[in-house]
């Protein structure tokens, strides 16, 4: 179904541009359910494409003035070690527990969204700074998520730049747009050489994408934020949901999460 999955891409894009984060947790469903793509391929590509739209959506923030770049320079350097060594690490786990953590991950990240949902923007904790300990360590496992399931983690960067760093929240998202880039730009250099990455669909994918940001950071002056978080983590409830039932042999079956699943077929590149 690539017109499907193409048209797909637009709701990533759109869900970075007014969410600040959650589009890789969209992205890597979309190409292994809808476009027919591996596991590994499609984390590495969906680092691609997550890292290309959230740089786009970061000038944005940058423009108005949201974007704190000393603290996406010091939170990313250490996050990007983090990130590299988990992309290196996943040639060791089969593509099922790999879609195993990713589904586990949706269902943290939509609990932590429809509770944020929730609550008023008034009963936000009061930002900051932690020691640089115990930033350091949030940003190696933010960074080593990243790497080994392929998400950009906008929904771990952006509280932990806000109760950590000491951002305000519209800095915080802005400057989580960065740091998810560079993440995913190392992620990404992380897998190459031992996937195949079909340049043409990701070229494509990519700049659909980009489209959808740039409406994203449009539509955030007209959209509720609360409303959509809502509605979010229900979306990621479901399709985490679906992928756990998908993979269920390698939690059922003996031996089964070391084994890697039959490979998707993959769309011809245009």
């Amino acid at each position: 179904m690539p017109l499907l999955g193409l048209s797909l891409a637009a709701l990533i894009g759109l869900s970075l541009g007014l969410l600040g984060g959650g589009g890789s947790i969209l992205t890597v469903p979309i190409l292994v359910y809808v476009l027919g793509f591996g596991a590994k391929e499609s984390i590495a590509m969906g680092l691609a494409v997550v890292g290309v739209t959230s740089l786009f959506g970061a000038v944005g923030h940058w423009r108005k003035g949201n974007l704190q770049l000393r603290a996406a320079v010091v939170f990313g350097a250490v996050a990007m070690a983090g990130t590299y060594a988990g992309a290196r690490l996943s040639v060791f786990v089969s593509g099922a527990v790999q879609l195993l953590l990713f589904a586990t991950v949706m269902l943290v990240a939509a609990f932590f969204m429809f509770r944020n949902g929730r609550k008023e923007s008034a009963h936000a904790p009061a930002p900051h700074k932690a020691s640089f300990p115990v930033m350091a360590a949030a940003a190696l496992g933010v960074g080593g998520l990243t790497g080994l399931v392929g998400v950009g983690g906008g929904f771990l960067i952006v509280p932990a730049l806000v109760l950590l760093v000491g951002l305000p929240m519209k800095q915080a998202v802005g400057t989580s747009l960065l740091v998810i880039a560079l993440n995913s730009f190392v992620g990404f250099a992380g897998y190459l050489g031992h996937v195949e990455v079909p340049w043409g669909w990701l070229g494509l994918f990519t700049a659909i994408a980009v489209a959808g940001i740039l409406a994203g950071t449009w539509a955030t002056h007209y959209v509720s934020q609360a409303a959509l978080k809502r509605a979010f983590s229900v979306l990621l409830v479901v399709m985490g949901v679906f992928i756990l039932f998908k993979n269920r042999e390698a939690l059922g079956t003996p031996g089964g999460a070391h084994a890697a699943p039959a490979r998707a077929s993959s769309p011809r590149a245009p």
